[in-house]
């Protein structure tokens, strides 16, 4: 059996070889069709006036100014950069986080999909990506490009007394070539990465994951750089390990594409403990070089440029130790160079802007469809570590949920709407919904909903509270390509007793159920993981506790008693555990779920995760009761 398995493998390897450099072949020719100048932007004449201005050239930009020219208005795309594609480009995250249905197919098509099947696949070459969104905005009459700009801000016109519409945003004032001047415009779609114009106009926003209790804490940034001196051999060596050697489940590799080596990049020590290497994303060049997405940073406030350029030193500083360690370490990568860094940090989080409404980890979780669907989401919840102690964890995968048009429109300002990962998205149904090809089917939506808002003479969040116009919005958008039928999929765990529980501690993001969204529910909790929790969950809620409490595992079995013993000692009482329990139950603690917590009242009965979960819930209801 084994000599068998050897050849089927050494048989796969030379079909892949063959593959490969048939596509390597059709590959450079596609780049030697593609570098005519008339993929190049042409110089632009800015006029003073427009129906839309897209600021931000990112993917979810470039989708929302080529939608608004399709749907019948003059737009104007600004960005800073020098070149369209943001993260893309100058980023160099040239990996897409994909969105599949239940049925396999991609969820978000029309414009995403445009791009998608123009690129050489869910990873691509950088260049290969310019060159396709310099076609897609080329291809617009009514689209005018805008790049190299400064000190872009939106004008605006009212008062901040936090009334919806209390400010409208009429245009936008910037510097290009050391010129001052004002555009004005009938609508303004945010597409910066950080939610820049929205802040300026005075939208609300929460940053990074302070809304769930953890302030100054977001994911980590990345510094993508790349490898040269990787020949074809090199990269089918890569590709073998992780296809053939590597047993892990969350490990792969494709023609363009290699995910993995967690097992090795574990062992790499670094100089600080603000800098960690990850497990291995890479994405293959046409001239075959690589971009690896590995190296993540802590504590950069990605808001205070000082903060972001130090961020960049540390990790190039960082980059000759890691080459080595590549060299000695990972197959295939014996002779692998530096070739550089990405010139921008990929940044993962920032602002969380406040719409109309702001989707929840639960609306991702429990594939919650809207009637002002706009967009589907499916990639997992994955939130990367925010620090040394905080771990970054996959809290769960949904099947398929839908993005609100709400998500989209702020609050307090009118003539805004908001793309990308600063859109009205709880933090960690940002882990989920930041990926581009939402982004871009949310950005397709917003460029015609501007031209629909204009028709009806509408402000956007008058739009949003209209079903009859959302139903007009979403046939249009079906019209230009988009799939955006109701859908329902049932909730397998909402029928469990602790549901509840797992919701609260979920939404803490102190669950994780993995790729399998098994949360374990049934099996035992760990002592020590109790008290890590418990001690997390009091921090983050910011319960009034006058004096933490010392806790520690005995090492027995960890039943109900010892659980509420714990909880009580949070509030200053010395009680047994017997009493502890019964004060519990005096305060209400196991009302609605008797039945359930009649089987954990035996000694013997070790508490479980989905128990430990709802006697916290239950404890912190208490509490805040009180607080009251």
């Amino acid at each position: 059996m084994i000599k068998i398995n050897i050849k089927l493998a050494l048989l796969a390897l030379l079909v892949g070889v063959a593959v490969i450099a048939l596509a390597y072949v059709a590959i450079n020719s596609i780049i030697n069709r593609d570098t005519k100048n008339n993929y190049l932007l042409p110089p632009c004449q800015v006029k003073d006036a427009y129906d839309l201005v897209v600021v931000g050239g990112d993917p979810e930009g470039v989708a929302a100014a080529v939608s608004g020219a399709r749907n019948g208005v003059n737009v104007l795309l600004v960005d800073t950069r020098s070149e369209l594609g943001g993260l893309m480009t100058r980023g160099w995250l040239n990996s897409l986080d994909m969105n599949y249905g239940p049925d396999g197919e991609i969820l978000n098509k029309g414009i995403f999909q445009e791009f998608y099947d123009q690129v050489e696949g869910d990873s691509f070459d950088v260049q290969t990506a310019v060159r396709v969104f310099n076609r897609l905005v080329n291809g617009e009459e009514n689209l005018t490009v805008l790049l190299n700009a400064e000190n872009v801000a939106p004008i605006v016109n009212g008062v901040e007394d936090g009334l919806p519409g209390s400010r409208v945003v009429t245009g936008i004032k910037l510097v290009h070539d050391s010129v001052s001047r004002q555009i004005s415009a009938q609508s303004i779609i945010d597409a910066t990465q950080d939610g820049d114009m929205a802040a300026l106009a005075g939208v609300p926003f929460s940053l990074g994951q302070e809304d769930i209790g953890r302030k100054s804490s977001l994911m980590a940034v990345t510094l993508v750089f790349r490898l040269e001196n990787v020949r074809l051999l090199d990269w089918l060596k890569i590709r073998f390990y992780l296809t053939f050697t590597d047993d892990s489940k969350s490990t792969g590799a494709n023609k363009y594409s290699a995910w993995g080596f967690y097992d090795r990049t574990s062992l790499y020590k670094p100089s600080t403990d603000r800098l960690f290497l990850r497990g291995l994303n890479i994405g293959r060049q046409n001239d075959g070089s690589l971009l690896v997405n590995a190296l993540m940073i802590y504590n950069v406030n990605p808001l205070d440029p000082n903060s972001r350029q130090e961020a960049r030193k540390i990790a190039i500083r960082e980059m000759p130790t890691i080459v080595d360690f590549f060299n000695k370490n990972i197959p295939g990568l014996s002779r692998a160079s530096l070739g550089g860094v990405a010139p921008e940090l990929y940044v993962r989080e920032s602002r969380h802007i406040w719409g109309e409404y702001r989707l929840t980890l639960d609306d991702v979780l429990e594939n919650r469809d809207f009637d002002d669907r706009i967009a589907f989401g499916s990639y997992p919840v994955d939130m990367q570590p925010t620090d040394p102690g905080i771990p970054g964890i996959i809290i769960g995968r949904p099947m398929q949920y839908s993005v609100p048009f709400r998500c989209l429109v702020p609050k307090r300002v009118d003539g805004l709407l908001v793309l990308g990962r600063a859109a009205s998205f709880d933090s960690l149904a940002h882990g989920s919904a930041r990926t581009v090809p939402v982004g871009m089917a949310a950005g397709q939506a917003a460029g015609a909903a501007a031209a629909l808002a204009a028709e009806q003479q509408l402000t956007f969040r008058e739009m949003a509270a209209n079903k009859q116009v959302i139903t007009e919005l979403q046939r249009r958008l079906k019209e230009q390509g988009m799939e955006l039928e109701p859908f329902h999929i049932v909730n397998e765990l909402a029928d469990h007793e602790s549901y509840t529980g797992l919701k609260f501690v979920r939404g803490l993001g102190l669950a994780s159920g993995g790729y399998n969204n098994d949360y374990r529910l049934d099996q035992d909790i760990a002592e020590q993981r109790f008290i890590n929790i418990l001690f997390q969950v009091v921090k983050q809620t910011g319960l009034d506790i006058q004096e933490y409490p010392a806790l520690y595992p005995e090492g027995n079995i960890f039943n109900l008693h010892d659980a509420s013993y714990m909880l009580v000692k949070f509030l200053g009482l010395n009680l047994s555990k017997q009493e502890s329990l019964d004060y519990l139950a005096e305060k209400g603690v196991f009302k609605g779920h008797e039945n359930y917590w009649q089987g954990y009242m035996d000694h013997e009965k070790p508490l479980s995760h989905g128990a430990a979960y709802l006697l916290i819930k239950e404890f912190v209801d208490i509490l805040r009761d009180k607080g009251k």
